[in-house]
Order: C-alpha cells, then sequence, then structure tokens
C-alpha cells in the first residue's frame, strides 16, 4: 500500500517481512534446506557449525523449558527465537512495534531504518545497576517464513560496526526453521532442545 501523502509504501501490520531472497540464501524453513549438509540441532532450530561459534541455550527458571537460544561469534551476541506464525500473514510488522514501545516506557531511545532482513529496531538501553548514564545498543531483527517467525536481537560489535554486523547477521541468514506439523497457535515458542554439549543458562527471555 502507498501512503497517498508521502509517496511511501506502507506495510499493513499482517505484512509479511523477510528478504526477497530468503527462500535461497535464509533464514530457510526446513524444507528448504541442504538436508545433507551437517547442523547443530536445536529443536526448533538448525545451525551451521562454524569455528568459532559459541552456543548457550537459555532456560526459563519457572518451566525449565529453552526458550532462546544465544550464539556468541566474533565479538557479537545473536539471540534467536522461533514462533509458530500464520500461514499467510506476518507478525513482524506488529510485534516490531510492541518492542518499541516496551523499549520506551525503559527509558531507551530506538530508532527504525531498513536493513538486510527489512526493518530493523535499533535501540539505545540503559543499562540497571550500573554507572550513571550507562547504555548499551542492540538491533532487532525479525523475518516471517512460512507458518514461523524467527526473531534476533543482536548486541555487542554486531549492533555497532558494519563488518561485525555483516558477520553476524551470516549467522542469523545461516539459521534453519523447523517449525514441524503440530498445530500451534500464532505467537507460540517453537519448542527448542540442548543438544549434547551445550551450555544452559536460566533466564526470562521475553516472548513474542
Amino acid at each position: 500500500m502507498i501512503d497517498p501523502f508521502t509517496g511511501e509504501e506502507v506495510l499493513s501490520e499482517d505484512a509479511k517481512s523477510a528478504p526477497h531472497d530468503r527462500a535461497e540464501n535464509g533464514p530457510l524453513d526446513e524444507s528448504e534446506a541442504n538436508a545433507v549438509r551437517p547442523y547443530v540441532d536445536l529443536g526448533g532450530v538448525k545451525l551451521v557449525p562454524r569455528e568459532g561459534l559459541q552456543l548457550r541455550l537459555e532456560i526459563e527458571e519457572g518451566t525449565k523449558r529453552v526458550v532462546a537460544v544465544s550464539i556468541d561469534y566474533a565479538g557479537s551476541t545473536l539471540q534467536v527465537q522461533p514462533f509458530a506464525a500464520p500461514r499467510t500473514s506476518g507478525l513482524w510488522n506488529e510485534i516490531r512495534a510492541q518492542i518499541v514501545e516496551q523499549l520506551r516506557t525503559q527509558g531507551a531511545e530506538t530508532q527504525e531504518r531498513d536493513g538486510v532482513f527489512g526493518r530493523e529496531v535499533v535501540a539505545t538501553i540503559p543499562v540497571t545497576g550500573g554507572d550513571a548514564g550507562a547504555t548499551r545498543i542492540a538491533r532487532f531483527v525479525g523475518v516471517d517464513g512460512p507458518r514461523w517467525f524467527l526473531r534476533g536481537v543482536v548486541s555487542g560489535r554486531g549492533a555497532l560496526e558494519p563488518d561485525a554486523a555483516q558477520a553476524i547477521d551470516d549467522v542469523f541468514r545461516s539459521i534453519v526453521v523447523v517449525r514441524g506439523t503440530t498445530p500451534m497457535p500464532p505467537r507460540d515458542l517453537i519448542p527448542l532442545q540442548v543438544p549434547q554439549g551445550a551450555q544452559a543458562a536460566t533466564t526470562s527471555a521475553p516472548g513474542a
């Protein structure tokens, strides 16, 4: 839809948001992935192993379930969560607006911009318990796929430096989402699992 006053394209809240080459270059659906390529199997997502990449599985204290995957790579951290989504509509446009609202209530400054995955949010977030006036920068990205939505939060070098952002964005691109055939309401977290040898950390990671 085109705004008649600005001439700019305006996306409806339920429109899908994804790179035009998502099906070829990721993030991929399980049906689009190379079946013989080795992956680290985390249940709802699979990752391509690479040198220097470290994983942390974040566990919700009350339920003991895995609620997020954190990936440390080349000075950046990427937190990933896969969610069920409608077949024909997307979640990112609506969720992005909710993230901005939530961040602003926390005193963060936010900016929306076009990134390699579509619209993304860059936030300057106050650090609680640190020095007065201390902040951190985070990038919030999202991709709508077939019956799933993948959200990522980038911190560290990948939120600040273009070269580091490209490296961690490539990791996000390499993710394969395993939606499965079980019926799930939109926004439900697709089940994740701890692979052998991974480190789990208790957290209170937010839902979609």
